[in-house]
Order: structure tokens, then sequence, then C-alpha cells
């Protein structure tokens, strides 16, 4: 009797938990090659050394967990368990943690977080802010209990006591960190009188300083109008944080010493440049005075000049009336004989002769008027009674009338009629309407009319 058959799944889920029972949990190390990103957040890869590769899964909770990013090429050591994908029949990799080969996973995603950040230009000189002379009032976003608010506090109490101070506290590391140091440089920008920020915390180890190397963090610094002095840990600590700000400070008390001048130093400066002012001003008043003491010496009595000028006047007054008199005599002169010229041009008398002349034009043109009128009245007259004569309403008024047929048109003869044919007859007092009842045509002349019957 044969064996029996196995099925395709009986057969892979015994696979599945021989692998399973026998391996378990393994740490690897290889290469990542084949790497894919689908929109679930989930990562699919190949994990390969010289001689074989094997298939990884990394899920989206533990990518999101991970401080760097897979990249294809990366040496990395890998921990999680051997499965089996029953519907395709291949065992694979169930990856729980990962760590890159060499660099530490912290160094690895600081140095990919810089590379990326730098190459869309956050780090660019051209958008650094120059920080204010002496700022209106500062914010400063760290722990409230850190050491680094003390030191901060300190040097610019020392340095300038009189600037106002804002402290918006936040946690500077653990998982929430990043997120609120971000939304502390967020709430700072409505803020009017806030003219420069400080961003840091103390010293630490790499995972404590790590908020200050997220990306939420750098854009916010990114895009604070408020210029930003970055001051994280010790001289020797870098963060993504310090190559954003307009400033980076080794500590933070360098960042508050940073911040504003020394008062003592201010006034000095302003004492010295004081007295360098006065000094100044005294040399320009004894320059001056010496010089206004010079043309003292030099200056006559105003009293000399006003007399010559005054002499002056009176002469060139009576020049003036001379010359005005004279201008006066010859407009009078002048004025006198164009008075004579005008009497001897009037156009007086010819006006009287042409108004003579127009009257006894005016009497012509009455009486040939009236001639022309009476003549054609009398021509008018005649031409009427012509008219008259001619016309068929005098002749109507001797006994005769005018027959029309029934478009209006004159009858002068029977062929232009029928029987029951319309007729009007026009008389001097109004008009007859009839319809023709017989037609008798008038017999040639010389011809014997024919007798009725």
């Amino acid at each position: 009797m044969p064996p029996k058959a196995l099925t395709i799944t009986e057969l892979t889920r015994g696979i599945k938990h021989l692998l399973e029972g026998n391996l378990g949990r393994v740490f690897l190390q290889g290469e990542i090659s084949n790497l894919a990103r689908p929109n679930s957040g989930h990562l699919y890869f190949n994990v390969k050394d010289d001689n074989a590769q094997i298939a990884g899964v990394m899920f989206r909770s533990v990518a999101q967990r991970t401080r760097f990013a897979l990249e294809n090429g990366l040496e990395i050591l890998l921990h999680g368990r051997i499965t089996v994908y029953e519907p395709r029949g291949v065992y694979q990799l169930i990856v729980d943690r990962v760590e890159p080969l060499g660099a530490g996973a912290f160094q690895l995603a600081f140095e990919q977080m810089k590379s990326r950040l730098s190459a869309e230009g956050l780090f660019d000189p051209e958008y650094k802010q120059p920080l204010p002379f002496l700022p209106r009032g500062i914010g400063v976003v760290t722990s409230p209990s850190g050491a680094a608010i003390r030191d901060i506090l300190n040097v610019l109490g020392r340095r300038f006591p009189s600037i106002p101070i804002l402290i918006n506290p936040v946690s500077v590391q653990g998982d929430v960190a990043a997120k609120e140091i971000a939304s502390a440089i967020g709430h700072f920008q409505g803020m009017e009188n806030i003219d420069l920020l400080i961003v840091g915390r103390g010293g630490g180890s790499v995972e404590d300083l790590w908020s200050f190397n997220e990306e939420v963090v750098a854009r916010a610094i990114f895009k604070s109008k408020i210029p930003i002095i970055s001051a994280v840990g010790h001289e020797t600590d870098f963060t993504i944080a310090d190559f954003v700000a307009d400033l980076r400070a080794p500590t933070p008390s360098a960042a508050a010493e940073l911040a504003v001048p020394l008062l003592s130093d201010l006034t000095d400066r302003v004492g010295n440049a004081g007295r360098r002012l006065i000094s100044s001003l005294q040399q320009q008043l004894q320059v001056h005075g010496e010089a206004l003491n010079y043309y003292q010496k030099r200056l006559r009595s105003p009293q000399w000049v006003i007399q010559r000028h005054m002499q002056r006047v009176d002469e060139l007054n009576g020049r003036l009336s001379n010359l005005i008199y004279n201008q006066l005599q010859g407009a009078d002169n002048r004025q006198e004989s164009l008075y004579q010229q005008l009497r001897h041009h009037s156009p007086l008398p010819r006006i009287e002769q042409s108004q003579i002349r127009i009257k006894d034009l005016k009497r012509q043109l009455l009486s040939q008027s009236s001639l022309i009128l009476e003549r054609n009245r009398n021509r008018l007259q005649a031409q009427t009674q012509l008219l008259n004569l001619a016309s068929p309403l005098s002749i109507m008024d001797r006994g005769y009338a005018m027959v029309t047929d029934s478009e209006n048109r004159p009858l002068t003869s029977v062929k232009a009629v029928k029987v029951n044919s319309p007729f009007s007859v026009l008389v001097p007092d109004g008009l007859i309407r009839g319809r023709v009842e017989t037609v008798v045509p008038s017999p040639p002349r010389g011809s014997k009319p024919k007798s009725e019957p």
C-alpha cells in the first residue's frame, strides 16, 4: 500500500514548525538589497552574504522605532525570528531589532539626517539671521529644572540684568521632547518683544541629546523668524540643531554671553564716547571763539557803511525823480500829437455822408418796391380771370357736366363704356352715380340717324 500523499499546505506547515521549533530567534549579519517601502510602512528586503540570501520583513512599528534608515548596500546586524510565508512557500526573517555594523545606530542616523537636510539647504549660510546687538527680550527653550537654565540666567543677570527673559519649559529628552521643543519655538514667533531665542540643554550621552537631532526640531529652527542660538551639551557635542541655528554656542553659558553685551562695557563705551564728544565740542568752541575775536578786530563800525549808503540813496533818488519827470513829459507830448492826428483823420464826416446816402437809397427802394408789387398784383388778377374762364367748373355753371368712369377717368366716347358699367356725373353742386343701361353710338357725319323701333 503506497504512503499517504501530503498536501502542499501540510508540507509547508511542517517545514514552518520545524524551522520555528529548531531555530527560533537568530542574529544575522549581512548586506541589505532589494529594499522596498510600500505605502503600508512595512519594509521588505533581502539580507545576503557572498554565497546566500534570505528574505527579511520589518513591520511598521519596528521601522518607526529604528533610529536610522535602512538603505541598499548597508551592512547590518539583525535580530528576529525565522518563519515560513505559507502563501509563497518561502522562509523569511521577521526582524524586531537592527543595528548597523561599524558606526552605532545613533551615529548613522545622525549622518543620514545631516546629509539629507544639508542637501535641502537648511545649513546654508545665506539663511542665517544676524543676532540683535541689544535684544528687547530673550526667549529660552529648555528644561526648567536643569543646570542649563541656571547657567543661562546667571550669565544674563551678570552681564545685562535689565533685559527681560521669558522661559518656555520643555522636556529635553524622551519620546515627546522633540515635539515640545518645536512647539515652544513656534509659540515664540507671535511675541513682538522677543527678538532672540536660546534653545538647548546641558551635557549628556548621545541618547540624551538626541531630541535636538530630530527633524521636527531642525525644521522649526529653520522656519523661525527670530534669530536662534543653539546651546546643546558641551563644546565637543554637535547636533543637527547646531547646524541649522543662526549661531552655535559651545555651552549654555557661552550662549548667554553671545546673546547680550556686557553692561559695564557698554557703560564704559558710552562714558568714553561722551568724554570724546565733550572734548571735541570744547575744541570746536575754542577754534570758533578765536575766529570770532579775529573778525571782531577787523570789523569796522557799521555806522560808516550806513552813512555811505545813505548818501548813495539820496543820489539815486534824485536821478530817479528826474527820469520819471522826463518820461511823464514825453508821454504828455505824444498824447497831444496823437489827439490832433485823430481829429484830422476822424471818420465822423464820412459816417454822416453815408447815413444821408442810406436814407436816399431807402426811399428809392420803397418807391420801386411799391411799383413792382402793384404791377405783380395786376398781372396776378389777369391770370386768375383767364384761369377761371378755362376751368371746367366755370363751364359747368353754364349747364354742362363732367362724366367719369369707375376709375375717375373722363368719358369722351361710348367705346369706353359697356352696359352695366358704373359711371359718375360731376355737377357744380355734387356728384351723381349710376350704371349704363344702353349704349347708342352717334351716326357718322352725313348719314341719317336710325329711327327707334
